[in-house]
């Protein structure tokens, strides 16, 4: 079956309180338990945070790896789940009920 990244883009998600979020995190939890019990999860979490991470760059045929994000930028991706789904309306379907869950925007590629 297709694999398919459900995900979003930190600027999304808007300003909430602490309040608001933990109402959601139970919420968002299920739909990933219902997931895995239907057998489609393959992976979900969210992000730390770009700086918290580094990238690796070979394009100067050098290996580097250098601490944050390659570039950059106000737009970075918040969190993921992947599912492996039979097709675009599954794929459809879980994504609604993670936006749903969460409560802002999800965005579905499929993997190829």
């Amino acid at each position: 079956m297709p694999q398919y990244v459900i995900f979003f883009n930190q600027n999304w998600v808007g300003d909430h309180s602490e309040e608001w979020f933990a109402s959601r995190a139970p919420l968002a939890g299920a739909v990933v338990d219902e997931m895995r019990s239907a057998g489609i999860l393959v992976c979900a979490g969210g992000l730390t945070d770009p700086d918290e991470g580094f990238s690796a760059d070979a394009t100067s045929g050098t290996l580097e790896f250098r601490p944050g994000p390659y570039i950059r930028t106000a737009d970075y991706v918040g969190g993921m789940t992947v599912v492996d789904v039979p097709d675009d309306e599954q794929a459809r379907h879980w994504a609604g009920k993670v936006a749903v869950a969460c409560g802002w925007p999800q965005e579905v590629r499929r993997l190829w």
